[in-house]
Protein backbone atom coordinates (compact mmCIF):
# COMPACT_ATOMS: atom_id res chain seq x y z
CA UNK A 1 0.00 0.00 0.00
CA UNK A 2 1.22 3.45 -0.79
CA UNK A 3 1.11 4.65 2.92
CA UNK A 4 2.07 7.84 2.42
CA UNK A 5 -0.91 8.90 0.21
CA UNK A 6 -2.91 7.39 2.70
CA UNK A 7 -1.60 9.20 5.62
CA UNK A 8 -1.63 12.33 3.04
CA UNK A 9 -5.32 12.58 3.21
CA UNK A 10 -5.19 13.00 7.22
CA UNK A 11 -4.36 16.31 5.93
CA UNK A 12 -7.46 17.72 4.49
CA UNK A 13 -9.28 20.35 6.21
CA UNK A 14 -12.51 19.90 7.60
CA UNK A 15 -15.18 22.60 7.17
CA UNK A 16 -16.85 23.90 9.98
CA UNK A 17 -19.64 22.52 11.65
CA UNK A 18 -19.66 25.95 14.22
CA UNK A 19 -21.70 25.39 17.74
CA UNK A 20 -23.84 22.45 17.07
CA UNK A 21 -26.22 23.64 19.62
CA UNK A 22 -25.26 26.37 21.80
CA UNK A 23 -28.30 26.08 23.82
CA UNK A 24 -26.89 23.54 25.41
CA UNK A 25 -23.24 24.29 25.98
CA UNK A 26 -22.46 20.32 27.14
CA UNK A 27 -22.77 19.81 23.63
CA UNK A 28 -21.42 22.77 22.27
CA UNK A 29 -18.12 21.53 21.04
CA UNK A 30 -15.94 23.17 18.64
CA UNK A 31 -14.23 21.41 15.64
CA UNK A 32 -10.15 21.02 14.70
CA UNK A 33 -8.68 21.16 11.19
CA UNK A 34 -7.84 17.12 11.57
CA UNK A 35 -9.64 14.71 9.39
CA UNK A 36 -10.23 11.79 11.12
CA UNK A 37 -10.04 8.13 9.23
CA UNK A 38 -7.08 8.94 6.62
CA UNK A 39 -4.05 7.22 8.65
CA UNK A 40 -4.90 3.92 8.65
CA UNK A 41 -2.56 0.85 7.82
CA UNK A 42 0.87 1.87 8.34
CA UNK A 43 0.42 5.17 9.35
CA UNK A 44 3.96 4.97 11.00
CA UNK A 45 5.71 4.07 7.99
CA UNK A 46 7.44 6.50 4.97
CA UNK A 47 6.76 5.67 1.27
CA UNK A 48 9.75 5.04 -0.67
CA UNK A 49 11.75 7.94 -2.36
CA UNK A 50 9.29 9.49 -4.61
CA UNK A 51 6.46 12.26 -6.27
CA UNK A 52 2.88 10.88 -6.11
CA UNK A 53 -0.18 12.98 -7.05
CA UNK A 54 -3.04 12.42 -5.04
CA UNK A 55 -6.61 12.91 -5.52
CA UNK A 56 -8.65 12.26 -2.00
CA UNK A 57 -12.97 11.81 -2.00
CA UNK A 58 -13.86 11.94 2.09
CA UNK A 59 -17.53 11.16 2.55
CA UNK A 60 -19.13 11.32 6.33
CA UNK A 61 -22.51 11.68 7.53
CA UNK A 62 -24.23 11.16 10.87
CA UNK A 63 -27.54 10.89 12.50
CA UNK A 64 -26.79 11.23 16.60
CA UNK A 65 -25.65 14.37 18.33
CA UNK A 66 -24.14 12.77 22.17
CA UNK A 67 -23.97 14.99 25.04
CA UNK A 68 -20.94 14.67 27.58
CA UNK A 69 -23.06 11.60 29.34
CA UNK A 70 -22.53 9.92 26.10
CA UNK A 71 -26.24 10.27 25.92
CA UNK A 72 -28.04 11.09 22.96
CA UNK A 73 -29.23 14.55 22.35
CA UNK A 74 -30.87 14.06 19.07
CA UNK A 75 -31.11 11.07 16.37
CA UNK A 76 -32.42 13.06 13.46
CA UNK A 77 -29.24 14.62 12.71
CA UNK A 78 -28.93 14.92 9.13
CA UNK A 79 -25.47 15.51 8.49
CA UNK A 80 -23.33 14.80 5.35
CA UNK A 81 -19.93 16.20 3.95
CA UNK A 82 -18.19 15.99 0.95
CA UNK A 83 -14.44 16.90 1.10
CA UNK A 84 -12.02 16.32 -2.05
CA UNK A 85 -8.99 17.89 -3.38
CA UNK A 86 -5.70 17.63 -5.24
CA UNK A 87 -2.24 17.41 -3.49
CA UNK A 88 1.19 15.56 -4.15
CA UNK A 89 3.28 14.54 -1.33
CA UNK A 90 7.55 13.90 -1.83
CA UNK A 91 10.07 11.69 0.06
CA UNK A 92 13.52 12.68 -1.00
CA UNK A 93 16.61 10.39 -0.72
CA UNK A 94 17.88 13.91 1.61
CA UNK A 95 18.99 12.41 5.06
CA UNK A 96 18.34 14.24 7.83
CA UNK A 97 19.03 12.29 11.84
CA UNK A 98 19.10 9.39 9.45
CA UNK A 99 15.79 9.67 8.36
CA UNK A 100 14.51 10.42 4.81
CA UNK A 101 13.32 14.23 3.99
CA UNK A 102 9.63 14.25 2.80
CA UNK A 103 6.82 16.30 3.19
CA UNK A 104 3.32 17.48 1.48
CA UNK A 105 0.59 20.01 0.08
CA UNK A 106 -2.72 19.58 -0.47
CA UNK A 107 -5.31 22.33 -1.93
CA UNK A 108 -8.89 21.16 -0.62
CA UNK A 109 -12.63 21.46 -1.83
CA UNK A 110 -15.68 20.83 -0.10
CA UNK A 111 -19.45 20.81 0.77
CA UNK A 112 -21.55 19.79 3.69
CA UNK A 113 -25.46 20.46 4.69
CA UNK A 114 -26.41 19.81 8.18
CA UNK A 115 -30.32 19.59 9.13
CA UNK A 116 -31.62 19.16 12.13
CA UNK A 117 -34.75 20.26 15.18
CA UNK A 118 -31.84 22.47 16.68
CA UNK A 119 -30.35 23.42 13.24
CA UNK A 120 -29.42 24.06 9.85
CA UNK A 121 -25.58 24.83 8.17
CA UNK A 122 -25.38 25.23 4.89
CA UNK A 123 -22.23 25.24 2.51
CA UNK A 124 -21.60 25.16 -1.39
CA UNK A 125 -18.82 23.23 -2.83
CA UNK A 126 -15.85 25.86 -2.14
CA UNK A 127 -12.40 26.23 -1.56
CA UNK A 128 -10.97 25.13 1.92
CA UNK A 129 -8.71 25.37 4.54
CA UNK A 130 -4.85 24.43 2.95
CA UNK A 131 -2.52 22.37 4.29
CA UNK A 132 1.21 21.97 4.31
CA UNK A 133 3.21 19.67 5.67
CA UNK A 134 6.63 21.20 5.32
CA UNK A 135 8.56 18.62 7.62
CA UNK A 136 8.41 14.71 7.16
CA UNK A 137 11.09 12.56 8.62
CA UNK A 138 11.07 8.76 7.82
CA UNK A 139 12.94 5.37 9.24
CA UNK A 140 13.31 2.18 8.32
CA UNK A 141 14.55 -0.49 10.88
CA UNK A 142 14.53 -4.66 10.48
CA UNK A 143 11.46 -4.86 13.00
CA UNK A 144 9.83 -1.37 12.63
CA UNK A 145 9.65 1.84 10.88
CA UNK A 146 9.08 5.41 12.24
CA UNK A 147 7.58 8.56 11.14
CA UNK A 148 7.69 12.23 12.86
CA UNK A 149 5.86 15.13 10.58
CA UNK A 150 5.32 18.67 11.60
CA UNK A 151 2.27 20.50 9.71
CA UNK A 152 0.63 23.52 9.19
CA UNK A 153 -3.25 24.24 7.93
CA UNK A 154 -3.57 27.82 6.79
CA UNK A 155 -7.20 29.63 7.40
CA UNK A 156 -7.36 30.11 3.39
CA UNK A 157 -11.51 29.18 3.35
CA UNK A 158 -13.77 31.64 3.71
CA UNK A 159 -15.23 32.12 7.82
CA UNK A 160 -17.34 34.69 9.08
CA UNK A 161 -18.32 34.61 12.83
CA UNK A 162 -21.88 33.57 12.48
CA UNK A 163 -22.12 32.77 9.08
CA UNK A 164 -23.78 29.29 7.60
CA UNK A 165 -21.99 29.13 4.74
CA UNK A 166 -17.92 29.00 6.23
CA UNK A 167 -16.33 26.68 3.84
CA UNK A 168 -12.97 26.76 6.62
CA UNK A 169 -12.51 26.53 9.73
CA UNK A 170 -10.75 30.25 10.71
CA UNK A 171 -7.78 29.11 12.40
CA UNK A 172 -4.13 28.94 12.24
CA UNK A 173 -3.54 25.83 13.58
CA UNK A 174 0.42 24.02 14.16
CA UNK A 175 0.43 20.31 14.00
CA UNK A 176 2.99 17.87 15.41
CA UNK A 177 3.11 14.17 14.92
CA UNK A 178 4.71 10.87 15.50
CA UNK A 179 4.17 6.90 15.37
CA UNK A 180 5.73 3.82 14.40
CA UNK A 181 4.69 0.67 12.11
CA UNK A 182 5.91 -2.94 13.49
CA UNK A 183 6.52 -5.66 11.80
CA UNK A 184 5.54 -9.27 12.71
CA UNK A 185 7.29 -11.26 9.99
CA UNK A 186 11.02 -11.33 8.63
CA UNK A 187 9.18 -10.56 5.15
CA UNK A 188 6.96 -7.60 6.91
CA UNK A 189 3.70 -8.85 5.55
CA UNK A 190 1.80 -8.30 8.55
CA UNK A 191 2.05 -5.22 10.72
CA UNK A 192 0.28 -2.90 13.34
CA UNK A 193 0.51 0.94 13.22
CA UNK A 194 -0.29 3.57 15.31
CA UNK A 195 0.51 7.69 14.32
CA UNK A 196 -0.26 10.31 17.56
CA UNK A 197 -0.73 13.76 16.41
CA UNK A 198 -1.16 16.79 18.34
CA UNK A 199 -2.84 19.97 17.11
CA UNK A 200 -2.45 23.35 18.61
CA UNK A 201 -5.44 25.95 17.33
CA UNK A 202 -5.08 29.93 17.31
CA UNK A 203 -8.10 32.29 17.87
CA UNK A 204 -11.04 32.30 14.95
CA UNK A 205 -9.94 34.92 12.22
CA UNK A 206 -11.35 38.35 13.31
CA UNK A 207 -12.99 36.70 16.90
CA UNK A 208 -11.94 35.83 20.37
CA UNK A 209 -12.73 32.18 19.81
CA UNK A 210 -10.41 29.63 20.27
CA UNK A 211 -10.76 25.30 19.73
CA UNK A 212 -8.77 23.49 22.27
CA UNK A 213 -5.98 21.09 21.62
CA UNK A 214 -6.76 17.95 19.99
CA UNK A 215 -4.70 14.38 20.19
CA UNK A 216 -5.97 11.90 17.59
CA UNK A 217 -4.46 8.02 17.43
CA UNK A 218 -4.87 6.36 14.22
CA UNK A 219 -3.54 3.00 12.47
CA UNK A 220 -4.28 -0.14 11.84
CA UNK A 221 -3.57 -3.93 11.92
CA UNK A 222 -3.70 -5.73 8.46
CA UNK A 223 -1.07 -8.05 5.63
CA UNK A 224 0.29 -7.42 2.60
CA UNK A 225 0.46 -9.65 -0.16
CA UNK A 226 2.85 -8.77 -3.41
CA UNK A 227 1.73 -10.59 -6.68
CA UNK A 228 4.32 -10.66 -9.83
CA UNK A 229 3.28 -8.32 -12.64
CA UNK A 230 3.25 -9.72 -15.82
CA UNK A 231 5.33 -7.11 -17.24
CA UNK A 232 8.16 -5.48 -15.24
CA UNK A 233 9.92 -5.98 -11.96
CA UNK A 234 7.57 -3.60 -9.79
CA UNK A 235 4.75 -6.21 -8.37
CA UNK A 236 1.22 -5.68 -7.78
CA UNK A 237 0.39 -4.97 -3.90
CA UNK A 238 -2.62 -5.62 -1.92
CA UNK A 239 -3.32 -4.64 1.28
CA UNK A 240 -6.38 -5.36 4.05
CA UNK A 241 -7.14 -4.92 7.40
CA UNK A 242 -8.89 -3.53 10.48
CA UNK A 243 -8.04 0.54 11.13
CA UNK A 244 -8.81 3.03 13.67
CA UNK A 245 -9.00 6.40 15.13
CA UNK A 246 -9.29 7.90 17.91
CA UNK A 247 -9.46 11.69 19.14
CA UNK A 248 -9.50 13.72 22.64
CA UNK A 249 -10.11 17.21 23.47
CA UNK A 250 -6.86 18.17 25.90
CA UNK A 251 -7.79 21.75 26.18
CA UNK A 252 -10.88 23.84 26.64
CA UNK A 253 -12.81 25.38 24.04
CA UNK A 254 -13.08 29.26 24.54
CA UNK A 255 -16.63 31.00 23.29
CA UNK A 256 -16.58 34.68 24.61
CA UNK A 257 -19.84 35.56 26.41
CA UNK A 258 -20.44 38.50 28.40
CA UNK A 259 -17.20 39.78 29.48
CA UNK A 260 -15.88 36.39 29.76
CA UNK A 261 -15.60 32.75 28.47
CA UNK A 262 -17.93 30.03 28.28
CA UNK A 263 -15.20 27.01 29.51
CA UNK A 264 -16.84 23.56 29.32
CA UNK A 265 -15.05 21.54 31.25
CA UNK A 266 -16.31 18.37 29.56
CA UNK A 267 -14.60 17.83 26.88
CA UNK A 268 -15.37 15.85 23.83
CA UNK A 269 -13.63 12.49 22.30
CA UNK A 270 -14.71 9.94 19.45
CA UNK A 271 -13.98 6.49 18.61
CA UNK A 272 -13.95 4.84 14.77
CA UNK A 273 -13.07 1.25 13.76
CA UNK A 274 -13.62 0.13 10.05
CA UNK A 275 -11.93 -1.89 7.51
CA UNK A 276 -9.51 -0.71 4.66
CA UNK A 277 -8.59 -2.23 1.63
CA UNK A 278 -6.13 -0.95 -1.09
CA UNK A 279 -4.70 -2.04 -4.80
CA UNK A 280 -1.37 -0.80 -6.34
CA UNK A 281 -1.44 -1.49 -9.57
CA UNK A 282 1.92 -0.43 -11.08
CA UNK A 283 1.06 -0.79 -14.95
CA UNK A 284 -0.49 2.19 -14.50
CA UNK A 285 1.52 3.44 -11.09
CA UNK A 286 -1.44 4.12 -9.34
CA UNK A 287 -2.98 2.87 -6.38
CA UNK A 288 -6.59 2.60 -4.99
CA UNK A 289 -7.50 2.79 -1.50
CA UNK A 290 -11.01 2.19 -0.39
CA UNK A 291 -11.82 2.80 3.87
CA UNK A 292 -14.91 2.60 5.75
CA UNK A 293 -14.95 3.69 9.46
CA UNK A 294 -18.01 3.18 12.42
CA UNK A 295 -18.02 5.71 15.25
CA UNK A 296 -18.74 4.94 18.35
CA UNK A 297 -17.98 6.58 22.28
CA UNK A 298 -18.81 10.11 21.49
CA UNK A 299 -19.16 12.31 24.31
CA UNK A 300 -20.35 16.19 23.35
CA UNK A 301 -20.27 15.55 19.55
CA UNK A 302 -21.45 14.13 16.69
CA UNK A 303 -21.47 10.29 15.87
CA UNK A 304 -21.72 8.43 12.12
CA UNK A 305 -19.70 6.82 9.29
CA UNK A 306 -16.61 7.85 7.66
CA UNK A 307 -16.15 6.31 4.18
CA UNK A 308 -13.03 7.63 2.14
CA UNK A 309 -11.51 6.71 -1.36
CA UNK A 310 -8.04 7.49 -2.41
CA UNK A 311 -6.41 7.71 -6.01
CA UNK A 312 -2.52 8.26 -5.83
CA UNK A 313 -0.23 8.21 -8.90
CA UNK A 314 3.12 7.90 -9.05
CA UNK A 315 4.44 10.33 -11.08
CA UNK A 316 8.21 9.88 -10.02
CA UNK A 317 9.99 7.69 -8.35
CA UNK A 318 13.61 8.73 -6.90
CA UNK A 319 14.86 5.22 -5.80
CA UNK A 320 18.49 4.96 -6.16
CA UNK A 321 19.53 2.65 -9.13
Amino acid sequence: MNTESMRFLRYITLFTIGYLCLTNPAASQLKGDHLLGDAGLQSGTQTPPGFALVVPVYLYNASKLKNSKGDVVTDNLGLNMFVTGIGGSWVTNLKILGANYGGSVLFPFGSNRLESTVTTTKSPFAFSDIYFQPLQLGWHTKHADFLFGYALYFPSGKYEKGADDNSGLGQLANEFSGGSTVFFDKSKTIHFAALLSYALNSEKKNTDIKTGDNLTIEGGLGKTWYKKAAAGPIPKIINAGVVYYMQFKTATDKIPVGSGYLLDPSKDRIFGVGAEGSYFAPGIRTMFDLKWLAEMGAENRIQGNTFMLTVAYSLKSFGKK
